[in-house]
């Protein structure tokens, strides 16, 4: 059941005494029976037809930190906190080849030049992510906003917002590997989603012309990224949203879909396995010429339920890979390993019961 933006509530994650409290928001609720679903189909070539990114299935997990205490308006009160690099072998060598890796306050002064010093050290974690042979989604994990005011819609020109893209891009352009996010969970939009369709425009133009012309760009839509409204909200404008480089194949959907009890990524239980949705989505991206989605976010707790609907929805995901070409689970990195939907790993080198049991089955 599609629910008004206004019910949703922005959630505040307590990660522990160890981490910050993380203030954060997800998509739009919705409900899906359970299926079962084959976690043993073999990892296919995500080419998605003519319009196809040429990626491999990608599986892997967000490894946050550096995005710590940004809140949903885009403020950010600090202090962030740096993913432990040991992190990127461990899951790789279980095969994970993805890692997101969200950031803050790169640019302190708004349309000004990158923080040198925090480049420096956010680089050292892509790196250490990219050394494993990963691929690394670069997520500007702003909300479309830049202190409670939104991109190209009162607040940040699409020109500020483009000049932030131009510098990272050309940091990366020679690498091959690295897929920019050009930003994390848009959402409330005033003058609608034509407007940022326009704001994704200018972020997509500026990578291109820093010169980084091959690697994927992920263009999300709107309610907190929701894969559940792209096809009747956001996507319909986003399908506007053109390529330099040529072609949309490169363009690839950024969705997000929790599986708790109001889909906002907060409660330990899950209630869907989203397969519903997800087929929705499915539909949608086949009848617009095959495009092709990413599912940069999903989640749940280690609980029984969890471990089941999170493996049922990654097993379609994987079995559905011309079209949603990979996923990314919430969250490791600087995490507590008692915060509620931590995949982080013990101490000791052991796992979470859910990456045991729903991610790792289901990785390429």
């Amino acid at each position: 059941m599609k629910l008004a933006i206004a019910t949703l509530l922005a959630a505040i994650h307590l990660a522990s005494a160890q981490s910050p409290i993380y203030d954060y928001s997800q998509c739009l609720p919705g409900t899906a029976p359970s299926s079962s679903q084959s976690a043993s189909a073999p990892a296919p070539t995500a080419t998605g037809g003519s319009n196809g990114s040429g990626l491999p299935f990608l599986g892997g997990v967000n490894t946050a930190g550096y995005d710590f205490s940004v809140a949903t308006n885009g403020s950010f009160t600090g202090p962030s906190s740096i993913p432990p690099a040991s992190q990127y072998a461990h899951f790789a060598g279980q095969g994970a080849n993805l890692f997101r890796i969200p950031w803050q306050e790169m640019t302190p002064t708004l349309g000004g030049s990158i923080d040198q010093s925090f480049f420096s050290t956010y680089d050292t974690t892509v790196q250490a992510a990219l050394a494993t042979g990963a691929y690394v989604i670069v997520d500007l994990h702003n909300y479309a906003r830049w202190n409670g005011e939104v991109i190209g819609q009162g607040g940040p020109t699409n020109a500020q917002f483009a000049s932030i893209w131009s510098q990272l891009a050309a940091e990366y352009a020679s690498t091959e590997k690295i897929i920019f996010g050009v930003m994390n969970e848009p959402h409330d939009l005033p003058d609608g989603t034509a407007d940022w369709a326009q704001s994704v425009q200018a972020a997509v133009t500026a990578i291109r012309q820093a010169g980084a012309t091959s690697q994927i760009i992920l263009i999300p839509g709107s309610s907190y990224s929701s894969a559940q409204t792209l096809p009747t909200e956001a996507g319909p404008d986003l399908l506007k949203v053109t390529d330099p480089a040529g072609g949309v194949g490169k363009l690839v959907f950024d969705v997000h879909k929790y599986l708790d009890s109001d889909n906002s990524g907060t409660h330990a239980d899950c209630v869907t396995n989203n397969v519903q949705v997800l087929t929705t989505l499915v539909q949608w991206l086949q009848e617009n010429g095959n495009r092709q989605a990413l599912l940069s976010e999903t989640g749940g707790g280690n609980t029984a339920s969890c471990e089941t609907d999170l493996g049922q929805e990654l097993a379609y995901v994987k079995s559905n890979s011309d079209s949603i070409v990979g996923f990314s689970v919430w969250a490791a990195g600087a995490f507590a390993t008692n915060y509620v939907l931590s995949v982080t790993p013990f101490p000791n080198g052991t796992d979470q019961p859910l990456w045991v049991q729903a991610v790792q089955p289901n990785l390429p």
